[in-house]
């Protein structure tokens, strides 16, 4: 394909697929400030609980309801996923896990390990609750 100087154009994200490991990376990054965004939310549930009981029970209401709850779940996954995917770049800084069989089993690991420690977090902070 060619624009109308007659050269190629590049190609772009409809044409090439990008690799798995690409897209953690780019998740990665995006967890990272979805756990900054997140973390306002405690930060602010924190905040209420040393200033009023009157702020504390607006904070828990909210973080209590089903928005809030969801808003949770999306920060733990993020978390979980934050967490494994930066062990995984510890095995790559230490010069392991490159070949691309190990890389794809690494990415199957991370989003494995993310997934079942979020549900696992969820099960027992539920059956405490």
């Amino acid at each position: 394909m060619a624009n109308g100087s007659g050269r190629p154009l590049s190609p772009h994200l409809q044409v090439y697929k990008l690799p798995r490991t690409a897209l953690l990376s780019i998740t990665h990054r995006i967890t990272g400030v979805g756990l900054a965004v997140g973390t306002l939310l405690l930060t602010w549930w924190l905040v209420a609980a040393a200033t009023s009981p009157a702020a504390y029970e607006r904070a828990q209401h909210f973080i209590g309801s089903f928005f809030g709850l969801l808003l949770m779940f999306g920060w733990s996954l993020a978390l979980y996923y934050h967490l494994c995917n930066g062990i995984r770049h510890l095995v790559w800084d230490a010069g392991k896990a490159f070949e691309l069989s190990e890389a794809d089993r690494g990415n199957q690991i991370v989003i494995g390990a993310a997934a079942v420690l979020t549900v696992l977090t969820w099960i027992i902070g539920l059956a405490v609750w």
